[in-house]
């Protein structure tokens, strides 16, 4: 029993001092622990020893596009076309287009003599050319956008169809003008949207492609509306040919517009390259016909004198103003859709009034359309100017609650 107690007794020494030296080295044990966050961990991006590392697929460089060459001439231009000095002033010329028409009244009724040339074929082929030049700045996707758009497009549609005949009949017989004169005022009610209203949707801040839209939606409609609501509205005062109007409508109006439109959607790079010219010459043609027209009729011109003025100028009030408050209060539009429909409403294509009126009507009845063309673009653009002016304003005060001019 002695040796057994003295065998086990070593091996029980042995115990404990493995058990002390254990209870030494737990310090150490874990300090080496809370030592090792502290080293970097292994680069991920390393492999093991002994693995395969994958290689990555080889990139071929991309190739550019071979640029279009030259004779494609139905791809759009790699590069805009820098603006000529010449283009520049073509712009200038255009932007004062009410001036020259003013100018061109002032000396139609100081010398007739001088442009009793240009009358007859050459007033009808001017007119179509200037359709022509505006079908050049629209692509069949515009007229595309009436069918998208068209609520906003049949609203102001039925504005310009309701608002301006019903005035043009109103204010004739309210300011008791000649019956020739006073039909005249309202065939030039009845016309569609002019082309100059574009151009003043632009400068106003407006939605200019809501205004092209509205322009080509209306230029359509105008082969039946116009003769329809003039012989209905002017027939009750002289005599008038709805079907002559139609064809002389689609003849002048219509086909231009469409085969302009046609042109730019096909060969867009030589379109743009006469672009720039296109609306100068459209509006050196309409203030030669607006000259002539009044030319020939200087002596009623005259003799109707402020009450044909204050007529047309009722009637292009009435139109800005009517066409925005109804678009804004009635229809809830916004401000951008209520100042283009304002503004295609209050605007009319007058020398297609004057050219309709001159063979279909009387020369005299072609006055209030050559004046309505001067009217409605002085009247437009200090339209156009005011809203500039107070989209300025509000932008200065940080206000942010109007649209900013383009």
């Amino acid at each position: 029993m002695q040796r057994a107690a003295a065998f086990r007794a070593p091996s029980g020494a042995r115990v404990l001092v493995r058990r002390r030296q254990a209870r030494n080295q737990e310090p150490q044990a874990g300090a080496r622990k809370a030592l090792l966050p502290l080293r970097s961990p292994p680069h991920r991006s390393c492999p093991p020893r002994g693995s395969v590392t994958p290689r990555a697929p080889l990139r071929r460089p991309l190739r550019r596009p071979p640029a279009p060459s030259a004779s494609s001439g139905d791809s759009a231009p790699s590069e805009p076309i820098q603006e000529s000095p010449i283009a520049r002033a073509c712009a200038t010329f255009s932007n004062l287009f009410p001036l020259w028409v003013a100018i061109g009244a002032v000396a139609g009724v100081a010398s007739p003599q001088s442009f009793e040339w240009f009358k007859g074929p050459l007033v009808v082929w001017g007119l179509a050319f200037t359709m022509l030049g505006m079908g050049l700045t629209l692509t069949l996707e515009d007229f595309a956008r009436v069918a998208r758009d068209r609520v906003r497009v049949a609203a102001g549609a039925a504005l310009q169809f309701t608002i301006m005949p019903a005035a043009g009949l109103a204010f004739a017989r309210l300011f008791g003008l000649d019956p020739w004169i006073a039909a005249g005022m309202v065939l030039v009610a009845c016309c569609p949207g002019g082309t100059a209203s574009n151009v003043v949707t632009f400068i106003a801040g407006a939605d200019v492609p809501l205004s092209v839209a509205m322009t080509s939606c209306s230029t359509v409609s105008a082969t039946v509306m116009t003769p329809l609501l003039t012989k209905l509205l002017a027939g009750t005062i002289v005599p008038v040919d709805a079907v002559a109007l139609f064809r002389d409508i689609v003849g002048i109006v219509i086909l231009p517009v469409l085969a302009g439109a046609a042109l730019n959607t096909l060969a867009p790079r030589a379109v743009q390259r006469v672009q720039a010219f296109a609306p100068a010459v459209a509006v050196l043609t309409v203030a030669l016909i607006t000259t002539s027209t009044i030319a020939r009729s200087a002596p009623g011109a005259l003799a109707a004198g402020p009450a044909l003025l204050a007529a047309l100028f009722c009637l292009h009030a009435s139109g800005f103003a009517l066409g925005y408050f109804l678009s804004r209060k009635a229809f809830r539009f916004g401000e951008e859709a209520s100042r283009t429909i304002s503004i295609e409403v209050g605007m009319q294509n007058s020398t297609l009034g004057a050219v309709l009126a001159a063979v279909h009507l009387h020369p005299l009845a072609a006055v209030p359309c050559a004046l309505s063309a001067c009217m409605h673009s002085m009247m437009g653009s200090a339209l156009a100017g005011l809203w500039r002016w107070s989209d300025g304003r509000k932008k200065g005060r940080g206000g942010g609650g109007g649209v900013v001019a383009a």
